[in-house]
Formats: C-alpha cells, structure tokens, sequence
C-alpha cells in the first residue's frame, strides 16, 4: 500500500461517515488518548509494567493495533489540513538525513545518553537501576 493511498482511503471512509467533520482539536484529543495506550503497552514490552495480558505476543499485538489508531488520528490531523502526508514523510527523511549524515555517530549519542542517565540516577541514589537500566 503506498501512503497516498492510505490517506486518501481514511479520507474517504470518515466522509462516509461524516467523520471528517470532527473538529481538528478533537481529533488531537483522541490521538492523545491513543498515544497513552501506546505507552501503557510499551511499558509493558519494556517491563515498567506487568504484562496485561500475561503473553507478550499478545501484548505485541495489541500495540501494533495501539499503534495503528494513532496513525489513523495523526493522518486525519493531515488530511484535516489539507497535508499530503507522503510528501511530508519524504521531508522529514530529508531533514532527519541532512541533521544526522554520519550514523556512525549515532553509537557516541547514544552511550552519552545513557552516561548522563547514569549519572541522573546514581545523583538521586538509584544507583541498583543503573545496570538494570543500561540491559533493557
């Protein structure tokens, strides 16, 4: 499926229902509603939280649904907006490619992170959550 079509599909099925005349904030306050089951479900695969339920390929599942209403309210705030999101898309790889071009560098970022994480936490005396946290 190309992403064009995508869009223009969620487009076509809310006007067949009169979605499409949702007020753009509404549709902002259901795409944060499905961005916290996103997180509540990523705490679960990450182990913040007990797994609900208890099988993670069912936790899995239950995210990549998670995750597919939240891509449906994030192209309706597109659509809304007259965006194209294909093209937006593409310019966000163009930017993400011109602000980061040496990957390589990327592993220097990410040990930094997780030295000032460290130090963030042996600062507020969590020092066990440090070998806890650099595992997951």
């Amino acid at each position: 499926m190309e992403i064009r079509d995508y869009q223009r599909w969620l487009e076509a099925w809310d006007k067949a229902r009169t979605w499409n005349e949702v007020l753009l904030s509404h549709t902002l306050l259901h795409a944060m509603e499905e961005l916290g089951e996103v997180s509540k479900l990523a705490q679960m695969v990450e182990g913040y939280r007990t797994p609900h339920p208890a099988d993670m390929d069912a936790v899995r599942d239950l995210l990549a649904l998670e995750l597919s209403d939240l891509q449906v309210m994030l192209f309706k705030v597109a659509y809304l907006c007259g965006i194209d999101m294909e093209s937006a898309m593409q310019r966000g790889m163009e930017k993400a490619d011109a602000r980061f071009p040496d990957a390589a560098a990327g592993q220097a970022e990410t040990e930094a992170a997780w030295a000032r994480f460290g130090a963030y936490l042996e600062a507020h005396g969590l020092r066990a959550h440090i070998a806890h946290a650099r595992e997951s």
